[in-house]
């Protein structure tokens, strides 16, 4: 006569409860986007890493010498691509003295400061579009937007 399902076998020893997969959460890399006036090209590629690559990356973004608002072309180009933009403000360097960043991406076409931490610093030629037609600003969103893509594939890979 056997005794149940197992036959008389003894049972095998080992946690029996159910565990998620040990796939530790990957950490997002800090990217900071930095122009002149953190007004137009490195709010637009803030908005568009945070809308693309949350899963990726964190996205801040600064300028060298920050303006007081965004354009409304900027928040207009951005909303035609349903890339939403709000709480996003123009902010100076200072914002984020002594804070690490894995990505510091450049477009001023100045010289950044040293006292600006980065593991790496690329530096994208990007057209600004401050004081130019709309379709300057939709030509300068498409060429971040592109950017920004290329990026995101890249930080996902490694």
């Amino acid at each position: 006569m056997s005794d149940g399902i197992r036959g008389g076998r003894p049972r095998l020893r080992g946690d029996s409860t159910l565990k998620p997969p040990a796939n530790p959460e990957k950490i997002k890399k800090r990217v900071l986007f930095v122009c002149i006036g953190n007004a137009c090209r490195s709010q637009m590629a803030e908005a568009f890493a945070r809308a693309y690559g949350s899963d990726t990356l964190s996205a801040y973004s600064a300028g060298l010498s920050p303006a007081g608002i965004l354009p409304p072309l900027t928040r207009q180009v951005l909303s035609e691509k349903n890339i939403p933009a709000e709480g996003q403000f123009p902010k100076g360097l200072g914002a984020f003295a002594g804070q690490p960043f894995e990505v510091v991406v450049n477009m001023s076409g100045e010289r950044l400061p040293s006292a600006l931490a980065a593991t790496r610093l690329i530096e994208w030629i990007v057209r600004d579009p401050i004081g130019e037609s709309e379709s300057v600003y939709r030509a300068v969103a498409a060429q971040i937007e592109g950017l920004v893509m290329r990026l995101i594939i890249e930080l996902r890979g490694t």
